[in-house]
């Protein structure tokens, strides 16, 4: 090694952690791509590998959203796990390039994205704009290069940019040149001469639809908008978050549904975590001196009280949550595809 190339590796350590995370690698070999070949742009793109059996959740776990579930099953894991099926009767019909989903924060989208990669069995990238982005000038392309040449070798495969807004937005005239640059080799590479043949989707999740630049809602053909649960929805939600917690024989989860008009997924499950605290705090209170009903309890398991409704209510009976005001920009029903005014 010259002086100069010492000189040059000394000033961008990043270069020298390029090699595969054991757990990643581990993946990859489980997805039948142990014999890959990688460049150093590659092996970090690689890290953010995630394998279907390492994500805990599945469309069974999310309520209130069949209709979304059934058309991402006919649209988009069928296509990419069983193309032959599709191509073999029409070449209009595949894998879409891009889906998009949006909708207020807190209602499903990444979970649903969590879903849909253990359903497919396709290989998972969940890269964060901080992997792609690097301080010295052409890194970045390399990156999105690497992040697609990955993507093509280990295919079917599932690139998914959470927020993907702050990433791919709207490009102006005050960009950086390095982004504007990144943002026109990912667009390239995404829908390239190239790309044709690729089994490779691009599942981005946002809250901000509207700020997303028009050449990549462009891209993104098949969009699904996640609102706030209706009130059959949340019934569903309830339903599922409250099957392991003992509740008391008169307790109504139909009632409890219509209480919580307005709030989003996450806001249901914070509320169900605040009840059933309740219980064990009065336990606790109860038995904060006397140690040995503890350590008994804790060999033995703990007598707690079933769940009541009064749980979920603040003392003056009002919803124990206030109801979450929602950007209009954010709103399913407020975005048709294309930029609002």
């Amino acid at each position: 090694m010259t002086p100069l190339q010492w000189v040059i590796d000394a000033m961008a350590p990043d270069k020298k952690d390029s090699a595969v995370k054991a757990k990643q690698m581990e993946a990859l070999k489980r997805l039948g791509h142990s014999e890959l070949k990688l460049d150093e742009y590659e092996r970090k793109v690689a890290n953010e590998v995630i394998h279907p059996d390492d994500i805990p959740v599945t469309f069974k776990d999310i309520g209130g959203l069949d209709p979304i579930i059934s058309s991402l099953r006919e649209s988009v894991i069928y296509p990419l796990l069983y193309p032959n099926l599709f191509t073999s009767s029409s070449s209009l019909i595949g894998a879409p390039k891009g889906v998009l989903l949006f909708g207020p924060p807190g209602c499903g989208k990444t979970m649903l994205a969590k879903a849909l990669a253990k359903e497919s069995g396709a290989t998972f990238i969940n890269i964060a704009a901080s992997v792609l982005t690097n301080k010295w000038y052409g890194e970045s392309n390399k990156l999105v290069a690497g992040l697609f040449s990955l993507a093509r070798k280990a295919q079917p495969a599932i690139i998914f940019i959470d927020e993907i807004d702050s990433f791919l937005r709207e490009r102006t005239k005050g960009d950086h040149e390095v982004t504007g640059m990144m943002k026109a080799e990912f667009m390239t590479l995404w829908d390239g001469l190239t790309s044709g043949t690729d089994r490779i989707l691009v599942l981005g999740a946002t809250n901000r639809p509207n700020d997303i630049d028009s050449a990549i809602l462009r891209r993104m053909p098949k969009r699904f908008g996640i609102g706030l649960p209706d009130l059959e929805q949340r019934t569903k939600i309830l339903t599922l978050m409250l099957k392991e917690t003992k509740l008391s024989p008169e307790f109504s989860i139909s009632n409890l549904a219509s209480h919580t008009d307005g709030l989003s997924g996450s806001d249901l499950r914070e509320l169900c975590r605040n009840a059933a605290m309740v219980p064990v705090r009065e336990f606790m209170r109860s038995t904060s001196d006397n140690h040995d009903l503890l350590m008994k309890g804790q060999l033995e398991g703990f007598d707690i009280r079933p769940l009541t409704l009064d749980d979920f209510f603040v003392h003056d009976g009002s919803s124990p949550l206030p109801p979450i005001v929602v950007d209009d920009r954010s709103r399913p029903d407020d975005f048709d595809g294309e930029p609002l005014d």
